[in-house]
């Protein structure tokens, strides 16, 4: 391509750690035809237009500890490839999506260009290269570019792909802890941990939220009566089946009284303080329209509060206050709410925003309430006349740490009563920092899965890390949701390395998941016999909760094509590092490039984990100063230099004497068993041991007990049936 225009020849979905990232990443390979020749310099007024579109631009470092840095670069002269980096990652930014990471390194062909970027969202981050595709080609070529019309419909798919705020708070408190975490739908419902140690979430329910519980919590009426039984102060009332019935509920209780759905959410439908059986027979229509029920019950006088309670513990409140507008003679009540209430910048129609946009036409309570004061949505009020507009659903100025105990221990046993692990304890008292008792608070609601977004963003007050506190009440400190990993990387031979740690991890009694070249295994039962090299094998086995240890056997084009299937491992192997053959579609030729995408299998080991490589190969032993855990070395010839470095620093190897392996820590050597003959009797005896070795370092990385790792060593054999259920015993 000679012409001016930027081509993308593949777009790849990096969807775990790969050889440039940790984490999901896009990568694009990029031909820039003539671009080649015209770097950023030669195109008159090209970074002008770029940071007239994209002042944000002024802020990326690129490689100098200071902004400004790709500014420099642009004027300076720099190519399409980089630049297309970062305005991708700029637009990204501009949407939500927080990344930060990007690379530009040219291949192997002239003109043509690996990009890569961080990626939250896989359909979204392409959609920004493509955008970032058309401003670049506009800027280059002097044309009109609408920024804001170009972001739009990349704000309305963040918007409907991201992650809602209160799940998002949960997912990185998690992230923050080293808990990994799978999405498993395109809405909410996420999965934290690995297999048997993981849970679920979904917003502000989770795995151990009750049915039961979200049941009665969903009914007013059931939650009172349980709550009034364990003498909880709740406000007198019933469920109404008119507006007639509702007013004589309201007589019978006392006005001011509240009208209200019986299952409703959210404060839809709810109007209070309500004195007249006009107003009361107006309201009963409102709750009838948001809930199967309406109730009518004592007003409690004060202001409304939203406890949170997580695990029995109270761990975020925040208050509600009123809206109201003062009139000035001349605006209607409409155009006072939207220039004193709606210009608020606290405000907003999505759940981002700590208070709602207040629409007369969307919302029949506050209509109701305007009424009750003599005003109808066209009336121009006096100047200085204070008009109410809303007495509820302002609950978002946190007030956390002015909770007196009784009241929080009061909220954590509602919690308690109803059986929710998460509970939103609606509250009303005059001050929160005083006994319910001393001014007649009651609790109103218990709420199921809890919006999290007027704690995580109050309008005014200290955020709470409530996400966090959800992450710790389903993991303890001293738990990750991990489960033994181990990954097999290498040029040949992790099929049979693979599947024998898998028959030994099985033989201490764990359920074990197995992804290879030979298909999917759940222990040694074949469930799917394609081949399992591939991230959505090993997606599939982290994914079942019946797994408590998990073996994947990686190579070259699964790291560059898809990245591994998990972010960290417990165990990391590499069996040897040879040409790349299969590998010229992803610019790799090269041993030493083969080095740099199989390391990948390195890096990604946990500091309390191992890193079990093959002394016998150069690249291999030279990884072992990319591990931050532990290194085992293996190898046929104990007399290698870096065996011996190695022991003689008192780390661990294991290797072969006399056909015995020999387990060695520093100097002390203890002979495990014999190597055993090859199971189809063809093997070569060199290839063949190493496959030994390195399954017997991944078995002694985990911790499993010699006798163990001798009687698995002296029983595997390849495509042996699913054997006897083992004891089980623990790791």
């Amino acid at each position: 391509m000679n012409t001016r225009d930027i081509h993308f020849r593949r777009i790849t979905s990096l969807r775990g750690p790969n050889i440039w990232t940790y984490r999901p990443a896009v990568e694009v390979l990029v031909d820039i035809g003539a671009f080649e020749d015209l770097p950023s310099d030669k195109l008159p007024g090209f970074a002008d237009r770029l940071v007239a579109w994209l002042p944000g631009l002024a802020a990326h470092r690129c490689g100098v500890d200071a902004e400004g840095g790709f500014l420099l670069r642009l004027r300076e002269g720099t190519w399409m490839g980089h630049i297309l980096e970062h305005v991708t990652l700029e637009l990204q930014g501009l949407i939500g999506m927080r990344t930060g990471f990007g690379k530009a390194r040219s291949t192997s062909e002239r003109g043509v260009y690996k990009v890569v970027v961080r990626s939250r969202d896989e359909a979204t981050t392409r959609a920004c290269l493509a955008t970032a595709r058309e401003l670049l080609l506009a800027a280059a070529a002097d044309a009109a570019f609408d920024t804001a019309a170009k972001l739009q419909p990349l704000l309305d798919m963040a918007d409907s792909q991201f992650l809602g705020p209160s799940t998002a708070s949960i997912v990185d408190a998690a992230t923050a802890r080293q808990i990994p975490s799978l999405r498993l739908t395109d809405g909410n419902l996420v999965q934290l941990g690995y297999g048997a140690n993981s849970r679920r979430i979904w917003t502000a329910e989770t795995d151990a939220t009750s049915a039961i519980a979200e049941g009665i919590a969903s009914d007013k009426d059931l939650t009172k009566f349980l709550l009034q039984a364990c003498g909880v102060p709740i406000p007198e009332g019933r469920i109404v089946t008119s507006a007639a019935d509702a007013w004589e509920a309201a007589e019978d209780i006392g006005v001011p009284v509240v009208v209200k759905p019986s299952d409703g959410n959210h404060g839809r439908g709810v109007s209070t303080e309500l004195m007249s059986r006009a107003e009361v027979e107006a309201a009963f229509p409102l709750a009838a329209a948001e809930g199967s029920e309406v109730m009518v019950e004592r007003f409690v006088r004060g202001n409304e509060h939203r406890l949170l309670v997580v695990g029995n513990r109270l761990v975020a409140a925040a208050s509600g206050e009123t809206a109201s507008v003062v009139g000035d003679g001349r605006s209607t009540i409409t155009e006072l709410i939207d220039t004193q209430l709606n210009t608020d910048p606290r405000r907003g129609s999505t759940e981002d925003f700590p208070l709602n946009l207040i629409r007369l036409d969307d919302d029949p309570a506050v209509m109701l309430e305007i009424r009750r004061q003599g005003y109808a949505p066209a009336s121009v009020v006096a100047a200085g006349k204070e008009v109410l507009i809303q007495r509820n659903g302002n609950v978002a100025f946190d007030v956390t740490e002015k909770v007196h105990p009784s009241v929080a221990a009061t909220a954590a046993l509602a919690a308690r009563i109803v059986g929710l692990d998460i509970a939103g304890i609606d509250l009303v008292a005059e001050d929160i920092s005083r006994p319910l008792a001393e001014q007649r608070g009651a609790i109103v609601e218990v709420n199921a899965g809890p919006s999290l977004i007027m704690h995580l963003k109050p309008a005014s007050g200290t955020a709470q890390p409530v996400g966090q506190a959800i992450v710790d009440s389903l993991f303890p400190a001293e738990q990750s949701g991990r489960i033994p990993i181990v990954g097999i990387a290498g040029s040949t031979g992790m099929n049979a390395v693979a599947r024998r740690v898998a028959w030994l991890i099985q033989l201490s009694g764990k359920h074990v998941g197995l992804a290879c070249g030979d298909g999917m295994y759940f222990d040694q039962r074949q469930i799917d016999k394609r081949n399992g090299v591939n991230w959505e094998s090993g997606h599939r086995v982290l994914l079942n909760r019946a797994v408590e240890a998990a073996v994947f056997e990686n190579d070259g084009r699964m790291i560059l094509g898809e990245g591994l299937a998990y972010d960290k491992c417990l165990v990391g192997v590499v069996t040897n590092v040879g040409h790349a053959d299969g590998l010229a579609e992803f610019d790799v030729y090269e041993p030493d490039q083969v080095y740099g995408v199989l390391r990948t299998q390195v890096d990604v080991v946990l500091p309390d984990g191992a890193a079990v490589l093959n002394a016998g190969d150069p690249l291999v032993a030279k990884m072992a100063e990319l591990c931050d855990g532990e290194v085992i070395l293996y190898a046929t010839d104990e007399s290698l230099d870096c065996v011996a470095r190695h022991r003689a620093a008192s780390g661990r190897a294991l290797f072969v004497r006399a056909d015995n392996v020999i387990l060695a820590t520093g100097q002390n050597e203890t002979p495990l068993v014999k190597v055993p003959p090859p199971p189809n009797g063809e093997a070569a005896a060199g290839a063949h041991a190493e496959t030994v070795l390195a399954a017997i370092g991944a078995a002694w990385a985990l911790g499993l007990a010699p006798d163990l790792i001798r009687a698995g060593t002296e029983t595997f054999a390849a495509g042996q049936a699913a054997p006897a259920k083992p004891k089980r015993k623990n790791i």
